[in-house]
């Protein structure tokens, strides 16, 4: 018989691509992961990883073990979770994908009253790129996810999440910080940070710009960094002005570090939607949150939007 312990670690091992993080992030030495790798192997007779140094990769056979690894602990997962609601219990376990501001300033207190209700649920939010996240719905590694896009897909189902602002910011004592009103015109005479190229607030400016006739090329592009906190920073030591995510920004703008500039007939907005894979099951625990979701996400954005 399989022992599902050891599947769950390589799993880990294979997204990991090193036996020693993956003893980092299972709490368990490297020898340990050694063992366990080395107990699958000799089971199935062959080889699962092709070792590179410090490194490792997948053979072929363990490229076929993978989906199946992770359908068969994603069935034993479901197993016990129905197993417990049958005495009106809901528990289990999932991973929520999202982007860095969603990450950070949405899901942690949303998670937080969620387990209030059902603290036999453990939630872990992982941090990636809207690609990655709806990619690793779709392979199924992930149970819930929120983006800033949707792509069409039979098996994707999404929900409006969550509206957020993309605002411009200045230091507290740019010449701006006085009026706190700008024209487009004016963005083009300060040097701009911006977000990487496949960040939704860079996408969500460029398409406000080009309604005021503005295009990239003609942006003074100061600096492009792949951190919203890393850029309001960057803002604070007067490297420039920039437009990023309310969220992201509400601390400073309430420390009064940067403050908020209104640009003459532009607002800018990004949509958030939560996404769901249709090609597995849902435990009772992802229908719970998702549900948790569809009733508070009204309150959530009263309490995070500043009017």
């Amino acid at each position: 018989m399989i022992n599902l312990n050891d599947l769950t670690v390589f799993l880990a091992a294979a997204e990991c691509g090193n036996f020693s993080e993956t003893g980092r992030k299972l709490h368990l030495s490297q020898p340990a992961i050694s063992q366990k790798i080395d107990s699958l192997e000799k089971k199935f007779g062959t080889k699962l990883f092709m070792r590179q140094g410090r490194t490792v990769c997948l053979t072929e056979a363990g490229q076929a073990l993978q989906p199946i690894a992770r359908e068969l602990l994603s069935s034993a997962r479901r197993l016990e979770e129905t197993m417990a609601s049958l005495h009106g219990e809901v528990i289990g376990e999932m991973n929520i994908g999202c982007s860095t501001a969603s990450g950070k300033y949405l899901l942690p207190g949303l998670i937080a009253r969620f387990r209030r209700q059902y603290p036999q649920v453990r939630i872990n939010v992982l941090v990636s790129s809207r690609t990655s996240v709806l990619d690793s719905l779709l392979a199924g590694e992930l149970s819930l996810g929120v983006s800033s896009k949707k792509i069409e897909h039979r098996d994707l189902e999404y929900q409006d999440f969550f509206t957020d602002d993309v605002i411009l910011i200045a230091a507290a004592d740019h010449h701006w910080a006085n009026y706190r009103h700008v024209y487009p015109d004016d963005i083009l005479d300060e040097p701009l940070i911006l977000r990487e190229d496949v960040a939704g607030t860079r996408e969500v400016l460029f398409d406000g710009l080009q309604c005021c006739d503005i295009s990239p090329d003609m942006l003074n592009v100061a600096m492009v960094l792949g951190n919203a906190e890393a850029i309001v920073m960057a803002v604070g030591e007067e490297i420039g002005v920039a437009f990023v995510s309310r969220l992201a920004a509400e601390r400073d703008l309430q420390m009064g570090r940067v403050v908020e500039v209104q640009v003459e007939g532009v607002s800018l907005q990004r949509d958030l939607y939560l996404a769901r894979s249709l090609k597995m099951p849902a435990t009772r625990a992802q229908t719970e949150f998702w549900n948790y979701v569809t009733r508070s996400k009204i309150d959530l954005q009263k309490s995070l939007v500043k009017t």
